[in-house]
């Protein structure tokens, strides 16, 4: 375990390929294979354990659970990558081939912890049904007249399910830690994702987002949140606190109102930080809180999207998938996510983040983790009787390791 995730602190790629070059020929491929592959290793309960020992090491008792997903392209030859699907390309416009994951973060005072994770794809019989029907509709097909929409596979769970089932084991596997709230993004904001959570959270505030054109009942008439807050509730500037200590400038308004699709009340929030154009509209479950403290929550959404940019740059999943089948994929990811477990121990951060200073960034303590290994390397080398006859020695073995 200690080699592959050296393995990927040198290559950032989960490739036994690249590990065999790295150790100079030590590690071989087969034997990573196998011991990926073959061996007794606990892989359900690795990251438990880990997240576990992260928290005790911390000290952490209570933290705000916030829900992401994650894509990843693929290459065109995808017939053994696990969940693998037609994905909308962001860059290009175009389609390619890729994986979703729904990751669980703890976010605390002091850190952000991945601490669970499903690989997510659409049901392929459903999606087929979806792009038939709307042919059908076109063409002037009445609804009777087409098939009807099948029942969706479990194999294939919603987004909203695999969200849920993750918080449920989060709560079975560390039932001692305070769940102070649920952080999703507008996908998630809908009243049976948003009121199971707030259940099986043990009652905690779930805060989510509303799309500008849904629509909430004011004084007995129906209409959309974003007319609302534009002509009714306009909002407020006021400075708010974000992880840090940092102050920021925001716009903000606030009601508790009665959400058409929720059939219920919630605590709906317009906000806009300072530079943006358009409001975002907050939407929570828990009507007791204050707006300051609703907003100071949501804003830890953002250390999310840090943690996803440093995951895919730094901690070898978002490169290659060199893994297959479901068990290569699930084992990957586990030893990418132990990984930055790893830098959350690297003895300075912890310094660094008991001393209430602002953590390294994975980048950085990388490369300083990279030169470390560098020095050693050179430390062990200077203890050999004639270091220069084993620097050769050294030399042609990484010539043969690069041309053979």
């Amino acid at each position: 375990m200690g080699t592959c995730l050296t393995g990927i602190l040198l290559m950032n790629s989960v490739c036994w390929a690249k590990f065999e070059r790295a150790s100079l020929g030590d590690c071989k491929v087969a034997a990573l294979s196998w011991v990926f592959r073959k061996a007794s290793i606990p892989w359900d309960w690795l990251l438990r354990v880990s997240v576990v020992l992260i928290l005790k090491r911390y000290g952490i008792t209570e933290g705000v659970l916030a829900f992401d997903e994650s894509d990843r392209a693929r290459s065109k030859s995808t017939k053994r990558i696990y969940k693998v699907y037609k994905q909308k390309h962001k860059g290009s416009g175009g389609y390619v081939n890729g994986q979703t994951i729904v990751l669980l973060l703890l976010v605390t005072s002091s850190i952000t912890v991945p601490v669970g994770f499903f690989f997510y794809m659409p049901d392929p019989a459903l999606k087929q049904w979806d792009k038939e029907d709307k042919r059908l509709k076109k063409s002037g097909i009445a609804k009777k007249d087409r098939p009807i929409k099948p029942e969706r596979d479990s194999a294939y769970p919603t987004k909203t399910e695999i969200a849920l089932g993750l918080l449920k084991e989060f709560k079975v596997a560390h039932s001692l830690i305070k769940i102070k709230g649920v952080l999703a993004d507008a996908l998630y904001g809908e009243k049976a994702f948003m009121d199971e959570a707030a259940k099986e959270s043990g009652g905690s505030q779930v805060i989510s987002q509303l799309r500008k054109n849904q629509n909430i009942e004011y004084r007995g008439r129906i209409r959309s949140v974003e007319s609302y807050f534009n002509s009714i509730n306009k909002g407020i500037d006021q400075i708010i606190r974000v992880r840090g200590g940092k102050e920021i400038k925001v716009t903000v308004s606030s009601a508790r109102l009665k959400v058409s699709s929720h059939s219920k009340k919630r605590f709906v929030i317009a906000l806009k930080y300072d530079g943006e154009n358009y409001y975002r509209y907050l939407v929570a479950t828990d009507l007791t809180w204050r707006t300051q403290d609703i907003i100071q929550a949501y804003t830890l959404r953002w250390l999310i999207e840090v943690f996803f940019e440093d995951w895919k740059l730094y901690e070898g999943w978002g490169r290659e998938a060199k893994q297959l089948d479901e068990e290569g994929s699930s084992r990957g990811l586990i030893l990418s996510l132990l990984f930055d477990h790893c830098l959350l121990l690297h003895p300075e951060q912890i310094a660094r983040i008991e001393s209430k200073l602002p953590a390294y960034t994975v980048g950085s303590l990388q490369r300083k983790s990279q030169m470390d290994v560098l020095l050693e390397f050179i430390t062990s080398l200077l203890e050999f009787p004639d270091p220069g006859d084993k620097l050769k020695e050294l030399g042609e073995l990484i010539k043969s390791m690069c041309f053979n």
